[in-house]
C-alpha cells in the first residue's frame, strides 16, 4: 500500500482528499492535521467520512510523522506550504502541494499576484506542474508537484489545445468563470454566509483575480480574467472568448478538441452545453466549443467540479502519475445525479 499522509485535512479540499483516498485501491491515509481541528475525529467534523474513518483524529504537525510516507498532500496555505515542503523534499517519496506555493514559474510575480516574496529558486524550479493532459511526461517521477488553482484547470483545459493546434490566437482571450461557494473555503467569512450567497450572482477579483498568470503561463497568452460566485455548493462553467487565427467552424474547433484529448480519461468533448452537475463529484471535465461566424468569436466552455478536478481530484491524479499507478485509480468519471 502507499502511505498517504494530508496536512490540512480539516479543510474542504482535506476532506476532499480523504473522501477520494477512502476509494484508492492503492492508498493508505496514516497521517492527516488539522491544527485548528487537532484532536477532532474526522467524522464529527465530516459525518459523511464516517464508515470510511471511524477512528481518524486530526492530528497538529509533526514533522516526524511524516518519515516514510510515500506520497504528503499539503492542503494550507500558501506560504505555509513554501515554509513546509523544504523540510519534506527528499524525506518522503513524492509532495503534492494543493497551493499556489510553487505554480508560478516566474518567481518575481508572487509579490504583485500573492502578495509575498518567493525565496526558494531551486525548488520552484524543480516543481513540476499537476496537470497531467498538459504535462504529464513531466510529472513521472516527480518530487514536488504544484496542482492547478481550480479556475486555471478549467481554462487551461479548455483553451490550450486551440492555442497550441494555431486556431485561436493567443491574446485578447476572455475568460469569464463561475465558481461553488466551497472554493472559498471552510473559514466562515461574510461573503459565504448563506443569506449572503444564496439567491445572488456577483463578480469579484476584477482584472487583479490571482489565477490570471497562472493561466497566462499555461496557455503561453494573455487572457483577462473575471471571475464569478454561483450559488451553488460545487462547481465550476468557464466560458472563454478568443478570435481565431483563420477560417474556422464549430466542427473543426470540436474535432480539434477531440484529437487533443482522444485518449485522456477524464475529457469529455460534445456538442451539447457542459453543465457543472453533470461533473459533480467526479475528476471529470467536460468541454465545448463554438464559432460565432456573425461577430468572429471562438467560445470554449469547461465545466469541472471545483474541489475534485479542480483541487483534490486533479491532485490525486498527478500523484498516480509521479508515482507509477494506473491514472484513474480512486478517481470517479460519473457524476451524482440529480
Amino acid at each position: 500500500m502507499v502511505k498517504v499522509g494530508i496536512l490540512g485535512a480539516s479543510g474542504y479540499t482535506g476532506a476532499e482528499l480523504l473522501r477520494i483516498c477512502a476509494q484508492h485501491p492503492e492508498f493508505e491515509v496514516v497521517y492527516a492535521t488539522g491544527d485548528s481541528q487537532s484532536g477532532t475525529l474526522a467524522s464529527s467534523l465530516y459525518p459523511s467520512l464516517a464508515v470510511a474513518y471511524p477512528n481518524l483524529v486530526f492530528e497538529e504537525f509533526d514533522v516526524s510523522r511524516t518519515s516514510g510516507l510515500d506520497v504528503v498532500f499539503l492542503g494550507l496555505p500558501h506560504e505555509a506550504s513554501m515554509a513546509l515542503a523544504p523540510q519534506l523534499v527528499g524525506k518522503v517519496g513524492c509532495i503534492v502541494d494543493l497551493s499556489a506555493a510553487y505554480r508560478l514559474k516566474d518567481a518575481s510575480l508572487y509579490p504583485t499576484w500573492y502578495g509575498f516574496e518567493h525565496d526558494q529558486p531551486e525548488l520552484l524550479a524543480e516543481a513540476v506542474y499537476g496537470l497531467p493532459e498538459l504535462y504529464r511526461s513531466e510529472l513521472k517521477g516527480a518530487r514536488l508537484i504544484a496542482t492547478p488553482g481550480c479556475y486555471v484547470t478549467a481554462a487551461s483545459l479548455a483553451l490550450a489545445p486551440l492555442i497550441r493546434q494555431e486556431f485561436i490566437q493567443s491574446s485578447g482571450i476572455v475568460v469569464d468563470a463561475a465558481s461553488g461557494v466551497s472554493g472559498a473555503g471552510r473559514a466562515l467569512k461574510h461573503s459565504s454566509h448563506f443569506s449572503t450567497v444564496d439567491e445572488d450572482f456577483t463578480a469579484y477579483g476584477l482584472v487583479d483575480h490571482r489565477h490570471t498568470p497562472e493561466i497566462e503561463q499555461n496557455i503561453g497568452g494573455q487572457v483577462i480574467f473575471t471571475p464569478h460566485l454561483a450559488p451553488m455548493n460545487r462547481g465550476i462553467l468557464a466560458t472563454c472568448y478568443a478570435r481565431p487565427t483563420g477560417d474556422v467552424s464549430t466542427e473543426a474547433l470540436l474535432a480539434a478538441l477531440g484529437r487533443f484529448y482522444e485518449s485522456e480519461p477524464f475529457v469529455v468533448v460534445r456538442p451539447a452545453s457542459p453543465s457543472t452537475k453533470a461533473t459533480l463529484g467526479t475528476n471529470s471535465v467536460h468541454l465545448t466549443a463554438r464559432f460565432d461566424a456573425r461577430t468572429g468569436w471562438v467560445m470554449v466552455i469547461a465545466a469541472i467540479d471545483n474541489l475534485c478536478k479542480g483541487a483534490s481530484g486533479g491532485a490525486v491524479q498527478a500523484a498516480n502519475v509521479a508515482l507509477g499507478l494506473r491514472e484513474t485509480a480512486g478517481l470517479q468519471t460519473v457524476g451524482v445525479y440529480p
